[in-house]
């Protein structure tokens, strides 16, 4: 006797799964513009690694002898893949069932699929499209009850963020538990005019007097402004692409190291456009993106949440074939200044690469915290504290490099000021409690009211201190260690690169 019943009704399970909601609601999320849940599964992850688990797992619906005359599958689709040959748990939802609710997911899998990343250490990457939430006011009718909110397995979620690399997708709009699954993630993209996040939607908006369409109540050019998601994509292609890339300078978990790869751009490459990247002028911008791709290896700049908190520029690249955590002023928004989303968006970067156990390279032009009473209202200082605070807490080695201006407490942040300062300076730096030039005619009024040409004196003074200022003089006291060359700025990182890798166990 064989099994040959058993397996027939394996197979008619597994097709059933297969169709997802039906042919129709499959052709009506093609026709939205959007892929269904298992060609996004296969067109992240390396092609024919995906095992799912729990396949047919739904609803059966038996005849009135308890045969099985049809199935619905789960909403929730999870399993083992590979991405660039290295094992993760892959995830999506399919919101041809049920558009995507969690009542039609089966909460079992949901956590299985969570408690997988975690205690395998896997990084875990999230396809969100869908409500997510507890089901429709329909089925609390049917169930005759309702129930004290909670939602199982989030003890899962949060030891993921502390454990292992969590992306998350949201390819659709996501509401409730959908968007609450989407921020809680280390890195998250949303595909423009396909996307929407909100805590609730459009018609629950209207319960308060607000008539707004998806786009207008949590489009994403909203939330990659607010720092709710990191990145903005064009298409579901470019979004499993910067996935992949995003998981390709991270370990698998907090327990092993990333992983260094073959580098082909010299080490002691110089670029001599370096050399003019500062201009002289202290009011002029320049560009920092420019100073980072030329001192990491070719190609290897990944930057993330570039829309929101500007002033500060968060990426992964490679020195020498190693991933480091770039973090980096920008002076061409807000000259640099760090104000709260600034700070905020510092801290949580500093606390990423500190977590996965990343090196640092910290560049350096920031004229202080944000003044004004915009920014007090915001609570710069205890962003900006909290920044600082990450920044000295880290365990990981970090270099810095002084590009132009560091001053005040935010200047200050630039590293941990009691640990050995792996640190150079350009040329171009330029640092104190503030900025001198701003408080000449305050420092000097009676002088140069005394004056008999007051502009003439002024300029005299400012001759005075431009010397005083010198990078050379603080370099003399040994109070910064090395002023170098910008042309040696990769060399040298790439030195830091090998001795920081060298710590870490590499």
């Amino acid at each position: 006797m064989s099994w040959e019943k058993e397996l027939e009704e394996l197979r008619f399970r597994q097709d059933a799964a297969e169709k997802m909601g039906g042919a129709d609601k499959v052709k009506r999320q093609h026709d939205r513009g959007k892929m269904d849940a298992r060609a996004r599964l296969a067109a992240l992850v390396d092609a024919d690694s995906f095992r799912e688990i729990g396949k047919i797992a739904g609803r059966g619906e038996y005849d009135d002898k308890g045969q099985l005359v049809d199935a619905s599958p789960s909403n929730f689709i999870f399993g083992r893949a590979d991405i660039e040959g290295r094992p993760v748990v892959a995830s999506a939802d399919d919101f041809t069932v049920r558009g995507g609710a969690a009542d039609a997911a089966l909460h079992r899998k949901f956590v299985q699929c969570e408690a997988m990343a975690h205690e395998m250490r896997l990084p875990l990457i999230r396809m969100i499209d869908g409500t997510g939430g507890g089901g429709s006011v329909k089925m609390l009718e049917d169930m005759g009850y309702t129930y004290v909110p909670y939602v199982p397995g989030w003890d899962d979620v949060i030891r993921n963020l502390e454990t292992v690399p969590v992306v998350a997708l949201a390819l659709g709009p996501t509401a409730g538990l959908g968007a609450a699954r989407t921020v809680a993630s280390h890195y998250s993209v949303m595909v423009k005019g396909l996307s929407q996040l909100f805590a609730a939607g459009p018609a629950v908006a209207a319960a308060i007097g607000e008539t707004v369409n998806k786009e207008e109540l949590g489009g994403s050019d909203i939330h990659t402004r607010n720092g709710v998601v990191d990145e903005e994509v064009a298409s579901e292609a470019e979004a499993f692409a910067v996935a992949r890339r995003f998981l390709s300078y991270l370990p698998s978990s907090i327990d092993s190291l990333a992983a260094r790869v073959d580098n082909s751009d010299p080490t002691d490459r110089r670029d001599e456009a370096l050399l003019s990247a500062v201009p002289r002028e202290g009011d002029q911008v320049y560009s920092m993106r420019r100073i980072i791709e030329s001192v990491c290896d070719s190609g290897s700049v990944f930057e993330m949440g570039k829309r929101w908190g500007r002033a500060v520029i968060t990426a992964f690249a490679r020195l020498d074939g190693w991933p480091v955590a770039v973090l980096a002023s920008d002076p061409s928004y807000l000259g640099g200044s760090w104000e709260a989303k600034t700070s905020e968006k510092a801290e949580r970067f500093v606390k990423l690469a500190d977590q996965f156990r990343l090196p640092i390279v910290h560049l350096v032009d920031n004229p202080g915290f944000m003044i004004g009473s915009e920014a007090e209202k915001a609570g710069t200082i205890r962003y900006g504290v909290n920044a600082m605070n990450a920044v000295y807490r880290a365990k990981v080695p970090l270099a810095c490099v002084i590009i132009r201006r560091a001053y005040g407490i935010a200047g200050s942040a630039m590293s941990n000021a009691e640990s050995f300062q792996y640190r150079f300076a350009w040329p171009s730096g330029d640092w104190g409690s503030l900025p001198i030039s701003g408080g000449l005619e305050v420092a000097y009024k009676a002088e140069l009211e005394s004056a008999e040409d007051p502009e003439a004196r002024l300029q005299e003074i400012k001759a005075r201190l431009d010397a005083v200022t010198s990078p050379f003089r603080t370099a003399e006291k040994f109070a910064v260690e090395d002023i170098i060359d910008p042309r040696d700025t990769r060399p040298l990182l790439c030195e830091f690169a090998d001795l920081a890798w060298r710590k870490l166990g590499a």
